[in-house]
């Protein structure tokens, strides 16, 4: 979900950067590809002008201006005669005369501008300006001639500066032309932008045709400048926004981990974890709700607890009353069918006594769960297999240990917690082994933090089903243990170990048979070292 938000919140603000920087960009990149054709357009309408006027002088300026112009920006000129094969001295004569654009400047008296691309522009700029003769061209060459020269001078200086030094000095050599310039730049710049950005008349005499080839480096740098300025700030701005998003993102979706938290610990059994109530005033009432409903269930289960604890806690005295009691009566009765009825009685007895402890070991394990301590584990489980080997012999059923774990290997456990996990499994072992079977106790290490316990029997084993309920609570199997035991064993054996923070599994053993796996947490060498003490076997059935 945090994912979710910072990336809805980078796309948003993305989104809102794109709708500001790109039009802006796109803006700028017109207005300088604009005001760059405008200052090259005047810069070649100034030369058709002296072309146009046809003496020496105004020829010898022409040349001028176009070794100025080649001197001080990118852009070089080339000047074509009307019949667009003679050169025009002292101006050499351009290298193709014959293309589309002196063509129609030639013939038709067309301006044209040619960027090279329709996308952006091409790697130059070419614009071909007709020239006309002095006195017969139209627009503004009756203009008053005071001043002209001046400004058209004063436009190519002013486009100087918006260009990154287009024009450069030609404004002077423009000036030096004197009345030949007049006011006809300004009667051309109504036309500027287009292909074809004027025409002559049917009276007008073209005498040739100025092109100007102006190179886009520069233009292509600048434009590089603008777009990629605009990119490294949007791309920062994103990272910003990124880091902002996280820590919003974070904040906004604290209450909503915590609940998690809670449901996580309340599904793994937890039933006293309990959401802080904070956050929006959504969160708030949902966490006060989760916390009443946990709270009720809660006490539900405590008192269902409590009821079985004290309900087998009191049904224990009376059991051993009635047994005491069957047991007086069988060594007093000679009939051999009473006497079988009196023992049917007793092991019907016997296994009520059973199963009352389990529910009461189970009870008391679901209580209270004690703070796990290290214990020795290979000595712990040799101090309980010499407390089993004495019944296993009366069957013949031998006990085996083995394992790589040595003595220093130690592992967290409550108290009186493993001996029970061992009495249980090694009871049920015991029970489907058959005569002169093998019953195997594999202690391992794990892993760096783990610590395996094995038990492996000999008996029937289980199925994949019978293997995912053999956990549940009053569950018996096929086997001998499932005739005889009271369905508790493995349920008290999977409570005690998940108290500990351990996972107890089924399997089939290999060459047939069940394993159970127990596996616990291992300890450092800096923990308490705790020996088991030896007692009296106790299972749950």
């Amino acid at each position: 979900m945090i994912r979710r938000l910072i990336v809805s919140y980078v796309a948003l603000v993305g989104v809102a950067l794109a709708a500001f920087t790109v039009p802006v960009a796109f803006t700028l990149t017109s207005q300088l590809r604009g005001d760059t054709e405008e200052s090259v357009l005047r810069e070649a309408t100034t030369m058709a002008l002296l072309l146009g006027d046809g003496d020496a002088p105004a020829r010898e300026a022409l040349a001028r201006m176009a070794g100025a112009y080649a001197d001080e920006t990118p852009g070089t000129v080339e000047v074509a005669a009307a019949d667009n094969r003679s050169a025009m001295p002292p101006l050499p004569l351009t290298a193709r005369p014959h293309d589309a654009a002196f063509g129609d400047a030639l013939e038709h008296g067309r301006t044209t501008v040619d960027w090279g691309s329709r996308f952006v522009w091409g790697p130059e700029l070419v614009i071909t300006v007709p020239a006309y003769a002095r006195g017969e061209a139209t627009g503004g060459a009756e203009g008053d001639d005071d001043g002209g020269a001046a400004e058209s001078g004063d436009g190519d200086g002013d486009r100087e500066g918006e260009t990154g030094g287009t024009t450069g000095g030609t404004g002077e050599a423009a000036g030096e032309t004197g009345e030949a310039v007049g006011g006809t730049v300004e009667a051309d710049d109504a036309d500027d932008g287009g292909q074809a950005v004027g025409s002559a008349g049917p009276a007008d005499r073209i005498v040739g045709a100025v092109r100007v080839r102006y190179a886009t480096a520069d233009l292509t740098d600048r434009l590089w400048r603008i777009w990629g300025f605009r990119a490294i700030l949007a791309v920062g701005v994103l990272a910003v926004a990124a880091g902002l998003g996280a820590i919003v993102a974070r904040l906004l979706t604290k209450p909503l981990r915590q609940l998690n938290d809670m449901a996580s610990r309340f599904g793994d059994g937890d039933l006293t974890a309990r959401s802080p109530v904070t956050g929006p005033q959504e969160t708030r009432t949902l966490a006060r709700t989760l916390n009443q409903g946990a709270e009720r269930l809660d006490t539900l289960v405590a008192s269902q607890r409590i009821f079985v604890a004290d309900a087998s806690h009191q049904l224990r005295t009376p059991l051993t009353a009635l047994r005491l009691s069957l047991d007086n009566i069988a060594d007093g009765v000679d009939d051999e069918f009473v006497r079988e009825d009196v023992e049917q009685a007793t092991a019907e007895v016997v296994r009520m006594s059973r199963l009352v402890s389990g529910l009461l070991v189970l009870a008391r394990a679901e209580a209270k769960v004690s703070a796990p301590e290290p214990l020795a584990l290979r000595e712990l489980v040799e101090e309980r297999l010499k407390v089993w080997r004495p019944a296993a012999d009366e069957r013949g059923v031998t006990i085996v240990l083995t394992g790589d774990a040595d003595d220093r290997a130690r592992v967290l456990a409550g108290a009186g917690n493993l001996d029970q996990v061992l009495d249980n499994v090694l009871s049920n072992a015991l029970e489907v082994s058959p005569d002169r079977g093998t019953i195997t106790v594999r202690v391992e290490t794990g892993g760096p933090e783990e610590a395996v316990l094995e038990v492996l029997d000999q008996g029937p084993g289980m199925s994949a089903a019978e293997q995912a309920r053999a956990f549940d609570r009053f569950w018996r199997g096929q086997g001998l243990t499932g005739r005889s035991g009271s369905g508790l064993g493995l349920a008290i054996v999977k409570q005690l170990v998940t108290d500990d923070g351990g996972t107890v599994t089924l399997r089939d053993a290999p060459g047939g048979g069940l394993c159970v796996r127990i596996g616990l947490r291992t300890v450092g060498d800096g923990a308490r070292w705790i020996s088991p003490r030896p007692g009296a076997p106790r299972s749950g059935g």
